[in-house]
């Protein structure tokens, strides 16, 4: 139930080709053996890419001037199978106009700090959820911690001028499964954990199927000391869990829980409800429903999809950092779901499905949402994907973010055109955001063995 990193492999091949061969060597003629104790060989996959585009940043409502650049962007991937994977790349921008003073030759913000560097490293996977152990770098995308009643839907990329790389470690010891993670590898900034007990293995010893029945405490803290000055802050939670039902292919769980701020009196809040996960090779989903109540400034998902741009400036009329924020007491209602279609189980290569949307309404009129969805048709050959970002809609001073990406693949896919564009939301030194947008057209080429 609890260990969603055993897919962690896949996020290496986001940038997989859609189209195009792969190829392995033969195995030794020893080990292509059909024999019971004959191991199959590792498979090895890499994939070499290079992107060139234009990148233009524009001003919203005369913030600024506008800047643009060349951006040359390589990567490489190697595919080592479920427990291990290396990918690595950054786009390189080359300023073509704009910028104060004329800016420099690269753009400095993507550089400026210890922390930039951590994006080199889009992917480095040891080991899994199966193993005692697993380590993943990279990217934090929609990142939830085990129960995700503190960090939930979180990336660590919502900062245009902040390219952190972080880190997620997982383990398992008797009836113990943790969770730890860093938002930042290279500088103090969001860390937290969450150790699940499995009560049943403690009372009955291991059980054929663990995680059924769950105690689970979590911690979070925000040092603010990377991608910015920012208050820190320290929240923590306590969840049970009990499983209801356990198939093949299908499972729902019950969850109630209590969270608060440590050294903060009345900062409390709570939390009850369930979720459905159905699995299968060809289709995922997963749903989530909770009643929520808020009190003394607390709340659930407080290290969110906003989180990066909220640390400076909260949405709402006070411009203030959420730390510092006036939350009202009250009540919400949370959903979630995330649904998968693998596309060589739905109308063959012809379509493939991702969709993940998370909403909270609160009692007092406030609405948070946030989504993603990308689409792959004609064969895979063209992709199609939005997203956006809703915080505090139906109160004053709300935030609304979007962005979309189109690729196009042609020539027997190897060769592709891009293009994207959205808003954008840029942190300054006084503590405010700055609003921009962002629009990039170019064309890509990639190879895989």
């Amino acid at each position: 139930m609890h260990r969603k990193r055993s897919c962690l492999a896949a996020l290496l091949l986001l940038l997989l080709p859609t189209t195009g061969g792969a190829s392995e060597p033969p195995a030794p003629e020893a080990e292509s053996s059909t024999t019971p104790d004959a191991l199959p060989a590792r498979k090895w996959h890499y994939l070499t890419r290079v992107e060139a585009t234009t990148l233009a940043f524009l001003p919203r409502a005369g913030a600024g001037e506008d800047e643009g650049f060349m951006q040359v962007e390589p990567t490489f991937i190697l595919d080592g199978g479920p427990e291990f994977g290396v990918n690595l790349g950054a786009p390189v921008r080359f300023r073509l106009w704009g910028g104060e003073d004329g800016g420099s030759l690269v753009r400095r913000e993507d550089w400026d700090t210890l922390s930039d560097w951590g994006q080199l490293v889009r992917g480095l996977l040891l080991g899994s959820d199966d193993a005692p152990m697993g380590v993943w770098f990279g990217p934090l995308e929609e990142h939830r911690l085990l129960s995700g009643h503190l960090v939930r839907r979180y990336s660590n990329r919502t900062n245009p001028d902040y390219h952190p790389a972080g880190g997620i470690f997982t383990g398992t010891l008797g009836p113990l499964y943790t969770e730890a993670f860093a938002s930042d590898v290279l500088g103090a900034r969001l860390v937290g954990a969450e150790f699940s007990l499995d009560v049943e293995h403690i009372f009955f010893g291991q059980p054929e199927k663990g995680g059924r029945y769950t105690l689970a405490l979590s911690a979070v803290h925000d040092g603010g000391r990377a991608g910015g000055d920012a208050p820190s802050m320290t929240l923590a939670h306590l969840d049970a869990m009990a499983v209801v039902v356990a198939r093949s292919d299908i499972e729902a769980h019950l969850i109630a829980g209590w969270g608060g701020r440590p050294g903060e009196g009345g900062a409390w809040g709570a939390v009850v409800g369930g979720g459905v996960d159905y699995l299968t090779d060809r289709f995922n989903l997963r749903m989530r429903l909770e009643a929520r109540r808020q009190h003394g400034g607390f709340r659930q998902g407080f290290f969110g999809a906003d989180y990066e741009l909220a640390r400076f400036q909260a949405a709402g009329p006070d411009g203030v950092p959420l730390a510092d924020a006036r939350f009202p007491d009250g009540y919400s209602a949370f959903a979630e779901a995330i649904a998968e279609w693998d596309a060589v189980s739905y109308g063959g290569p012809n379509r493939h499905l991702n969709l993940s949307v998370g909403a909270e309404v609160f009692s007092w009129g406030r609405a948070d949402v946030d989504g993603r969805v990308a689409v792959q048709l004609f064969e895979r050959s063209l992709e199609v994907a939005l997203k956006g970002l809703a915080v505090g809609a139906g109160k004053p001073g709300a935030r609304y973010l979007g962005a979309a990406e189109v690729r196009w693949r042609f020539l027997g896919g190897a060769l592709y055109a891009m293009g994207t564009g959205g808003t954008l939301l840029f942190p300054t030194a006084e503590g405010t955001l700055r609003p921009g947008a962002f629009a990039s057209v170019g064309l890509g080429v990639d190879h895989a063995r």
